[in-house]
């Protein structure tokens, strides 16, 4: 099965171009990364995830490491980039059989499905930390949530540790947004109880 990236790279684009100067420090849902942070894992993550769709390696160069080195053009290149990436995962070749991102080797549809998964869930982080809406699409959420109900299935092989934090306890009948976010170990009110505490 094959899924568009186009709306949530989409969203990241307006997020970034949302975000000012003096909010590159601000924390984020993640708790190790500051704006800055997030920024830099997105500008590498979306070279990485275009690779993996292309069958190109990954240059990995020192652009591309979270927090160490934020290109100066960020504004633009992040939102470039992510198109890139959901362009190169518009072709149906790509879902098909094997390909690696991360030095780990998977199933290419498996690949694709954790790339939108980082867009969507670092759309909702990016937006969560600078205080604007998230409004993603029913069908990325719904990726999402199939993915990382799998992550916490006893079936998951791979191993959870790394990706997420601790799950956090959400009602059963919470929206299928808040589910992910939950399952992903973020707190889906993360501003709002930030802003009540």
């Amino acid at each position: 099965m094959t899924y568009s990236l186009e709306p949530a790279a989409a969203r990241i684009a307006t997020l970034v171009g949302a975000v000012t100067e003096d909010q590159l420090d601000a924390a984020t849902p993640c708790a190790d990364y500051t704006v800055r942070d997030l920024l830099g894992h997105l500008q590498g993550l979306t070279v990485a995830f275009r690779g993996a769709a292309l069958r190109a390696p990954d240059p990995g160069g020192p652009d591309q490491q979270p927090g160490k080195l934020l290109a100066d053009d960020w504004r633009t290149l992040i939102p470039a980039r992510a198109a890139e990436m959901a362009e190169a995962w518009r072709d149906p070749d790509a879902w098909r059989g094997e390909t690696a991102v991360g030095g780990l080797s998977m199933p290419a549809e498996l690949v694709g499905k954790i790339g939108l998964n980082e867009l969507l869930l670092h759309g909702w982080d990016l937006a969560s930390a600078i205080g604007r809406p998230f409004d993603a699409d029913p069908a990325s959420v719904a990726a999402s949530l199939e993915f990382t109900t799998l992550v916490n299935s006893p079936a998951w092989t791979v191993g959870r540790t790394g990706l997420f934090g601790d799950v956090v306890e959400v009602p059963a009948d919470a929206p299928p947004l808040h589910r992910t976010l939950g399952l992903s170990g973020r707190n889906p009110h993360w501003g709002v109880d930030l802003k009540t505490t």
